[in-house]
């Protein structure tokens, strides 16, 4: 196993070509993707030939940066080897390679356990620390809630919200996306 990052809960590895299953289960989750494409079902042949794909070429062109599956140390010995979900800390295609974004995709059984918080803090000291980010974003739509309280607990603050993209069909998108950020210096703030 390829281990990125450990916290007192999770381990946060990079993903491989096998983790298609995981992947299709986690994206076929209505409730996963409420606020993401409406609940749609998920469809297997995209998530081999885009997803997972695109998930593995960040490694090589972005040390330290990419999509990390997260899994639950206490429950490593399971079938799933405790698959949660994941987390991706990279920058967006047209940010500069300091301003990584934030992002979590949760099995619905890890809501409200306080992984994403736990996930998302020891992202956000692993960019800062020792990856030279300067500024790091994050995005939700306004209508996920969750997510919200999440981002906020963690620090980040709310720049500004935006409308969503016109063929959205999250539900809530109508009500806009929020987008999130913290800088090296307000994150070093918090820490004292």
């Amino acid at each position: 196993m390829d281990v990125f990052l450990e916290t007192e809960r999770l381990i946060l590895r990079r993903f491989t070509r096998d983790d298609a299953d995981l992947l299709f289960d986690l994206y076929n989750d209505p409730a996963v993707m409420r606020y993401l494409n409406g609940g749609a079902p998920a469809d297997r042949n995209e998530i081999t030939a885009l997803d997972l794909p695109a998930f593995l070429g960040y490694y090589p062109r972005f040390p330290g940066y990419g999509f990390w599956a997260a899994l639950d140390r206490a429950a490593l010995d399971q079938e799933s080897r405790g698959f949660l979900g994941w987390f991706h800390f990279r920058p967006q295609p047209d940010d500069p390679l300091d301003e990584p974004e934030l992002g979590y995709r949760l099995h619905r059984a890890a809501w409200g356990r306080g992984y994403a918080t736990e996930g998302s803090r020891a992202l956000l000291a692993k960019g800062f620390t020792d990856l030279g980010a300067s500024r790091v974003t994050a995005a939700t739509l306004t209508a996920n809630l969750g997510s919200r309280r999440v981002l906020e607990k963690i620090g980040l603050r709310h720049l500004r919200t935006t409308p969503a993209d016109e063929h959205d069909t999250a539900e809530g998108a109508e009500r806009g996306v929020r987008e999130y950020a913290i800088t090296r210096a307000e994150w070093a703030a918090l820490q004292q």
